[in-house]
């Protein structure tokens, strides 16, 4: 993953937060965390069929949390080849951007989902949104 801006000074650096995005079709997992704290905390799943109704429920997380920038977690093939999935993370990426004004981070997500289920996680897609929130935290100056 590189990080080559940091989202805009709207708030002072440290106390940026970030709202993560684990996509699926029927389920993204949600979680938020904050450069200050570098770590993240999972959010309800967004269960949801059809784009109309997964943004609904993203508007909301979004007007409740107030994040300064969002993340998208964007699957790739374990040899770092892109697959059906991956292009449908990144429309999702995009429709971000175009609906809500805020800059979007990709970060590659490859096995998030295998070691929030390994980890034990009951809600495997939020921890997995927070596997991947805590990798670009992680990454940032």
């Amino acid at each position: 993953m590189s990080v080559t801006s940091a989202p805009s000074p709207s708030v002072p650096e440290n106390f940026q937060s970030f709202l993560a995005f684990d996509f699926g079709l029927r389920r993204t997992g949600v979680a938020i965390g904050t450069r200050m704290l570098r770590s993240a905390t999972p959010q309800g799943t967004i269960r949801a069929d059809g784009e109309a109704a997964r943004f609904a429920q993203v508007a909301e997380r979004i007007r409740e949390w107030q994040p300064d920038a969002l993340v998208v977690g964007v699957p790739y093939h374990p040899d770092g080849a892109p697959h059906e999935n991956t292009a449908r993370a990144l429309k999702f990426a995009r429709q971000l951007r175009g609906r809500f004004g805020l800059q979007v981070f990709e970060v590659d997500e490859r096995y998030s989902t295998t070691e929030a289920i390994a980890a034990g996680a009951a809600d495997a897609d939020a921890a997995s949104a927070c596997i991947i929130l805590e990798q670009f935290l992680r990454n940032l100056p």
